[in-house]
């Protein structure tokens, strides 16, 4: 009898860290899709449009970011979700930026990406994005008319719409920003 009691000890005192980190992963994994899915609310209620736009589309991605400048040198990051429509497959993703110039100031904001097709998406997934130096893209209207309107063009199939605290942003510039897998919460 001691010896069972010595063994579910042990064993129990081995395999509660592993439950605990599964435990806290599952909650990290719940409060990245819990900010995605606020993303996407606050997108369609600022451009009800866009809801067809992410609906039809192969995928999209919704993030939640945070940034930072002191002075001459910013930083920021985020987290977020890559969803393919048509499998439902949830991919959690990462943001961060690093930024330099003169300034001070702190900006919470939302990006819901858009992707017209499976291999633009893939490609996210797979790839991540990377903005370098200054871009700057300006709001574009598609052949498809309004279907995209107040998002970003930013390459060929992908839409970008970027929300801050005062609403949908017709202008995005980044610098240094790199968006890329979170392995820890897709392990």
């Amino acid at each position: 009898m001691n010896r069972r009691m010595v063994l579910v000890t042990l064993t129990t005192t081995l395999v509660s860290p592993r439950l605990a980190f599964a435990a806290s992963k599952k909650e990290e994994q719940a409060e990245v899709k819990a900010a995605a899915r606020s993303a996407l609310d606050a997108l369609f209620k600022a451009q009800p449009s866009a809801r067809k736009a992410v609906q039809s589309a192969a995928g999209y991605a919704a993030f939640s970011n945070f940034g930072m400048k002191i002075l001459l040198a910013g930083s920021g990051t985020g987290k977020g979700i890559a969803v393919n429509n048509k499998t439902k497959a949830v991919t959690y993703m990462k943001m961060a930026e690093v930024q330099a110039g003169l300034g001070i100031g702190v900006k919470k904001f939302r990006q819901v990406w858009v992707f017209e097709n499976s291999g633009a998406l893939n490609d996210f997934i797979a790839s991540g994005w990377t903005f370098g130096g200054q871009a700057t893209a300006a709001a574009k209207a598609s052949e498809k008319g309004s279907s995209y309107e107040g998002a970003i063009a930013v390459g060929p199939g992908v839409w970008l719409y970027q929300l801050t605290d005062k609403g949908l942003a017709v202008e995005l510039t980044a610098k240094g920003t790199k968006y890329y897998k979170d392995d820890e919460l897709n392990g």
